[in-house]
């Protein structure tokens, strides 16, 4: 296990989530948003973290280790961090955020996974993680 995917995995134990069940394609989405400001204060600081570790620079970054994947990051505001990180191959992803200050990590590993984020409004915070097989 990648030490990303065993970040990811201790941060959906640690947070209330919301899965998805898998679909035709064989597909699992974990998504995970703060019910709290501590929980909040503890995502932006994992985000952070990665972005340091990654070598994030500003405020949108795509990773991609894989073959045949798309990403896109758009945003319109102020201190907005949206992260793609693909691992895989075959997988597109999509964040789209308006508003500022805003949080958002969509991490897709495996093949043929597929996401699309929008955060609208201000301070927002939130990751993604998805599997595909």
């Amino acid at each position: 296990m990648t030490r990303l995917a065993a970040a990811a995995l201790a941060l959906a134990i640690a947070l209330p989530v919301t899965t998805v069940p898998a679909a035709a394609n064989g597909q699992l989405s974990i998504h995970v948003a703060p019910t709290n400001s501590q929980e909040d204060r503890a995502m932006r600081t994992g985000l952070a973290l990665y972005q340091m570790y990654s070598d994030v620079r500003g405020g949108a970054s795509i990773i991609q280790k894989g073959r045949n994947n798309s990403a896109g990051v758009a945003q319109d505001g102020r201190g907005n961090l949206g992260v793609v990180s693909q691992r895989g191959s075959g997988h597109n992803g999509t964040i789209t955020q308006a508003g500022n200050d805003n949080r958002y990590g969509l991490f897709q590993f495996g093949r043929g996974t597929s996401g699309q984020i929008i955060q609208n409004g201000n301070g927002r915070t939130g990751a993604t993680f998805q599997w595909g097989w």
